[in-house]
């Protein structure tokens, strides 16, 4: 089995200080580090991750080893993967298995060597991890797992399985994934949910992907957004955090949205919303935020405006259909990295970014690095929590417990300088009493 499989080591220099700038955006994370570096939580536990492997993995990754944990990292997308991050693991011992560009096969086989370390706590972003792993215990054969077949040979997944702790998870996407095998009730070891985290869902998803993605844009394409018709498709965490500040440059935001609580919150906040036929008619900027598949497809390329761009916010490069958007096209030209023009057979041209993945990740550098601070602390402490209660807890999709959560908030507010009121005696009794009234 491989050690590691990165691009250039040559890099890690470089690696280890962009890491070490995260670090010091990255206050709660590096606190719990030193704890970690204390109490050694993870001592002996491998731990296995398919996660974005940026800057502030880079300081997640060096958390968990301070907390005694062997490590084993994959990439979470094929464009995500910053060279010199994974350069600069490697020499400090991480096993990574990740570069930028990677082909399917690539990617999939990188996420088979994880896999082979049998690793006693999964770590994921999307559930790719915890997915192959269910399929290879359940016997089921699909194209992307024959990439890996031969590394994971001879491993007794059944007895893989009864050795894992538990497992978290990063995305909404990836939640959605667990509830699914939880429903039909052939989820094999309990998963925490660090996405549905109250200081994640209000912090990371609005703010940090509502951020990034314009970032991503903006890098990719150097388009002025004041006065721009843009769409964006769903108004959940994450969609509503991108209407907000697409309108806070100025641009002219339409919502597409399936829900009618979530359309009627977007109404009340101000937005334009719309069905996808209508809204595709006039739009200058698609941005996809919805988690499901083709919600940008055929019927909406064909009436499109010359000229508009389309980007991905979602975790999978499913949202926009890019087999519809190949079979409409005469040709394709790829302007840059980061941007692919179809040219259609009236001429009508459509530029997708990134080539439908993650637009904030693979044009830009993904979220901030004090908005990965919370969620990379929820993962950091979900994982001592799943130590500390190995066999305890129930084969679900479970919430992050409520002490974690605030203790990380807490933290947050106490490394910006920030102080909260305290509840009085009197005032603890009132809200714990039912006797008291008017």
């Amino acid at each position: 089995m491989k050690e590691y499989w990165i691009k250039d080591s040559s890099l890690a220099d470089r690696g280890r200080k962009r890491i070490a700038w995260s670090e010091t955006q990255m206050p709660v994370l590096m606190e719990i580090r030193k704890r970690f570096s204390e109490e050694k939580p993870l001592k002996g536990v491998r731990i296995g991750a398919c996660l974005h492997i940026t800057t502030d993995t880079g300081v997640l990754m060096r958390a968990l080893a301070a907390g005694g944990a062997e490590l084993y990292l994959c990439a979470s997308n094929p464009l995500s993967t910053q060279d010199d991050v994974t350069a600069a693991l490697v020499e400090e011992g991480v096993h990574v298995y990740g570069f930028r560009g990677q082909t399917e096969e690539e990617y999939y086989r990188c996420l088979g060597y994880v896999i082979a370390s049998e690793p006693m706590i999964t770590m994921d972003d999307g559930a790719d991890l915890i997915s192959a792993i269910h399929k290879l215990r359940y016997g089921i054969r699909t194209k992307e797992l024959d990439y890996l077949k031969d590394i994971v040979e001879g491993i007794d997944f059944e007895k893989m399985v009864d050795g894992i702790i538990g497992g978290s998870e990063e995305t909404t996407t990836g939640v959605i994934r667990l509830k699914a095998l939880a429903r039909e009730g052939k989820l094999l070891y309990p998963v925490i949910a660090v996405n549905d985290a109250e200081s994640k869902r209000l912090f990371d998803n609005p703010i940090g992907t509502g951020q990034s993605a314009l970032d991503g844009i903006i890098r990719a394409t150097n388009t002025l957004l004041a006065g721009r018709d843009a769409v964006v498709v769903g108004f959940g965490n994450v969609g509503s955090g991108i209407a907000h500040r697409l309108r806070g440059m100025g641009a002219r935001v339409t919502v597409v949205e399936v829900d009618p609580i979530k359309a009627l919150k977007a109404v009340m906040d101000g937005f334009n919303v719309e069905p996808m036929s209508k809204a595709a008619r006039h739009g200058d900027l698609f941005i996809t935020a919805t988690g499901d598949i083709n919600v940008i497809r055929r019927e909406h390329f064909e009436v499109m405006k010359d000229g508009a761009i389309l980007a991905n916010a979602g975790h999978f490069n499913v949202e926009i259909s890019i087999k519809d958007l190949e079979e409409i096209s005469t040709r394709k030209e790829r302007i840059s990295d980061c941007i692919t023009t179809y040219i259609l057979r009236d001429g009508r041209r459509l530029y997708l970014l990134a080539e439908g993945r993650l637009v904030n990740l693979a044009c830009a550098e993904g979220h901030p690095s004090e908005v990965m601070d919370m969620s990379f602390s929820l993962q950091a402490l979900s994982a001592k929590y799943l130590v500390e209660n190995r066999g305890k807890l129930p084969r679900d999709v479970l919430m992050v417990p409520a002490e974690i959560d605030r203790e990380v908030a807490s933290l947050k507010l106490k490394a910006m300088g920030i102080e909260i009121e305290k509840l009085t005696d009197e005032q603890r009794r009132y809200l714990s009493s039912w006797t008291l009234g008017t």
